[in-house]
């Protein structure tokens, strides 16, 4: 019988030949791919969190502008519904854009703060988040003459061929949420054919638009046969030969609920034809803004404008 001979061989330091590792020089250079791909991954997932953050926001951004701003639309649409009186202005018996008391009736004691105004308006301050601009407040006026139910900015019921005028304003209000954050909002109320206040609209209201930073108005004017004039409401109750209102031209800045992990978002902004700046606050620039404009024509309010030819002989 042969006998095998299993012998490990001994290097002179006591360790078996057949151990091996790595060397510090391999763990080194393990440690740095390591560190190197670690990095990248996280590089594209901050690239994609930063892009869907954009994304979120711009939807939110653009849901706000297409539902809410469709919706006050539609409202200004029908301003001076049910008043046989076509052509408005301030002196306008139940005129679809309230100017004035003369707007609501002969008993009306509302005050001034509650009608359409504008920047440096008499007993009007609104709230803006743009540097040295503040918001606008438009106040219409429209009697439901139909024979369908209506409901009001607030989501009240106006009844089909209902007798009391109904009264909405849109305004900027504090959202109440977090300090500093702004809302577009709404009030409406109820007002006989004498001016009779049947339900206020000098309250808080329901929000439209839950982050806004500003709210402009101008009144479209018809100052010739074929020529159409907008006006801050302060400047059109200046005017001496007062013509008559029959569009209102709208412009918001609608800010995201989401904020940016980015830098700040743009800060300067074009409504209106006028440019538009940020308040210089760090705590609100982290977001999504971008302004909108609508121009409205006033169903209700339209003009005729008749011109004379004179016939050949």
């Amino acid at each position: 019988m042969i006998e095998q001979n299993n012998t490990i061989h001994h290097q002179p330091n006591g360790y078996p030949s057949a151990v091996s590792g790595f060397t510090l020089i391999e763990l080194m250079i393990s440690l740095v791919l390591g560190l190197l791909i670690s990095a990248a991954v996280i590089q594209v997932y901050l690239i994609n969190t930063r892009t869907i953050t954009v994304q979120q926001s711009a939807s939110e951004v653009q849901d706000s502008a297409i539902f809410a701003m469709q919706s006050l639309e539609e409202h200004i649409r029908i301003t001076n519904l049910g008043n046989p009186i076509t052509s408005i202005s301030d002196k306008t018996n139940h005129g679809g854009v309230v100017l004035t008391k003369n707007n609501l009736g002969s008993s009306n004691a509302t005050d001034a703060q509650y009608f359409t105004a504008s920047t440096g308006s008499t007993d009007w301050t609104g709230l803006s988040n743009i540097d040295g601009v503040g918001s606008d407040q438009l106040t219409i006026q429209y009697k439901n003459i139909t024979s369908n139910i209506l409901y009001d900015c607030e989501g009240s019921k106006i009844d089909a061929n209902s007798k009391d005028w109904v009264v909405e304003r849109y305004f900027i209000r504090l959202s109440g949420s977090t300090a500093g954050e702004l809302a577009l909002a709404c009030d409406a109320g109820r007002v006989k054919d004498n001016g009779v206040i049947t339900s206020a609209f000098t309250g808080n209201g329901e929000i439209v638009v839950s982050a806004i930073e500003q709210f402009k108005v101008l009144l479209g004017t018809q100052t010739g046969v074929d020529e159409l004039t907008y006006l801050p409401a302060k400047t059109y109750l200046e005017l001496t030969d007062k013509p008559a209102i029959t569009t209102v031209k709208i412009g918001v800045i609608v800010r995201s609920d989401t904020p940016l992990i980015a830098d700040a978002d743009k800060e300067t902004f074009t409504l209106l034809g006028k440019e538009q700046t940020l308040k210089a606050d760090s705590t609100r620039k982290k977001y999504y803004r971008r302004g909108y404009e609508s121009t409205v024509l006033l169903r209700n309010a339209r003009v005729m404008a008749l011109t004379g030819v004179s016939a050949s002989k």
